[in-house]
């Protein structure tokens, strides 16, 4: 909405909100490609999240996992007779790229967001190709790595672990990593595309590129699988930013930084008038110089009270109770170690939990205290009667 109220033209299409209805109002772009869930039509049902799905009766073959009763969501495999262009990824970068093949008559700013590798991991048969079961390697894992974890970390690494137990007591753990690694390399054939084709338009020496994934995923480690946890596994994810004239480009960082820098990078980057009430840091000396030293670490927050420090070298966990955990990522890559008691380590941590929030807000209402009406694409929260609809989310975003 900021670039959009400066001028820009603003399109997108795919998983960028979120994928549930109701995450990209239409008014706030100019052109927006929703997703219909065309690969998953039997999970997506008439639900109030899904009211543009055409909902399928389950095929013949699923679950295509093998896994009985695992949540239908956390399926996986190739989807039998479904060609890759007709893959609901495939299709939102159609869109980008015939979006960046027309004539532009202004500065654009154009979101492609993958649905790739959320659940569940379907993806062409080709891809699964590429990971032979026999050359697959499951992740480290310590027997005994909760035993010095604080009680709510425990707590965080036991949701949904019945997943985990399913998939391990059907023997296809091995399976269920092939499927992560097939989806990903899907994510990245379409990603190329797009490169693809901004390399060969006119656009390709004066367009800024920024690659990110929005959280990462346990494979087992802590015991446990999915994310919404602390740990390096589920927090830790890939940012890559190409920005013409910067000396950095192509070059790594070893800086912790966060998501929430990459309004400021872009608003500086394109010149655009600030927005000093914006909690992240510009990424541009970063950019220009990778090794460049940064004020502050990454803040990671979870559930109220839950945070995270993370610098070069480590991280310290600060729970609501104020339990606490601390690791040395140079001796200990893979957190198994828990030193937040360990007297020799109390100047690094005292560093850095200054940097533990203190002053939680409330949290926003969920999805579930509002009424959502697809038509008008409005909300109505269900205690107040209050309606919200998209113009009054851009005006709010706006100001």
């Amino acid at each position: 909405m900021h670039f959009r109220s400066h001028g820009y033209a603003v399109a997108g299409a795919g998983k960028i909100f979120h994928h549930t209805a109701g995450g990209n109002p239409p008014d706030q772009w100019d052109e927006f490609q929703r997703l219909v869930f065309n690969d998953d039509p039997w999970f997506r049902d008439h639900k109030l999240n899904y009211p543009w799905s055409k909902p399928e009766p389950f095929p013949p073959g699923f679950p295509f996992s093998e896994v009985a009763k695992l949540p239908h969501e956390n399926d996986w495999g190739f989807l039998p007779g479904k060609a890759e262009p007709d893959y609901d990824d495939a299709r939102s970068v159609d869109f980008a790229i015939e979006y960046l093949n027309r004539k532009q008559t202004g500065p654009f700013f154009l979101a492609c967001g993958l649905f790739r590798p959320h659940l569940p991991w379907h993806a062409p048969d080709k891809y699964f190709d590429l990971y032979p079961i026999g050359d697959i390697k499951l992740p480290a894992i310590k027997a005994d790595d909760l035993n010095d974890a604080p009680q709510e970390g425990r707590a965080l690494a036991k949701a949904r672990r019945a997943d985990f137990e399913k998939i391990k007591s059907a023997e296809r753990w091995e399976h269920a990593i092939q499927a992560y690694l097939a989806s990903i390399s899907f994510a990245d054939a379409q990603v190329g595309r797009l490169l693809e084709s901004l390399d060969a338009s006119v656009h390709a020496g004066n367009t800024l590129i920024v690659f990110w994934s929005d959280h990462g995923w346990h494979h087992g480690q802590k015991n446990h699988w999915h994310k919404s946890t602390l740990w390096a596994e589920a927090t830790r994810v890939p940012l890559i930013i190409v920005a013409p004239d910067m000396e950095g480009n192509g070059r790594t960082s070893s800086r912790p930084v966060s998501l929430i820098d990459i309004y400021p990078t872009l608003i500086e980057l394109c010149a655009l008038p600030a927005k000093p009430e914006l909690d992240g840091l510009s990424l541009a000396p970063l950019l220009q110089n990778p090794r460049a030293t940064r004020n502050r670490p990454a803040v990671i927050v979870f559930n109220p009270g839950q945070s995270a420090i993370v610098t070069d070298s480590e991280r310290l966990i600060q729970y609501s109770d104020g339990a606490r955990e601390f690791y040395d990522h140079i001796d200990d890559p893979h957190e198994w170690h828990n030193l937040a008691n360990d007297p020799g380590y109390a100047p690094n941590i005292d560093a850095l939990a200054k940097w533990i929030p203190t002053n939680w807000t409330q949290p926003a209402p969920r999805k579930s205290a509002y009424i959502f009406n697809p038509a008008a694409y409005s909300w109505t929260h269900r205690k107040t009667g209050k309606i919200v609809n998209g113009a009054a989310q851009a005006n709010a975003q706006n100001q």
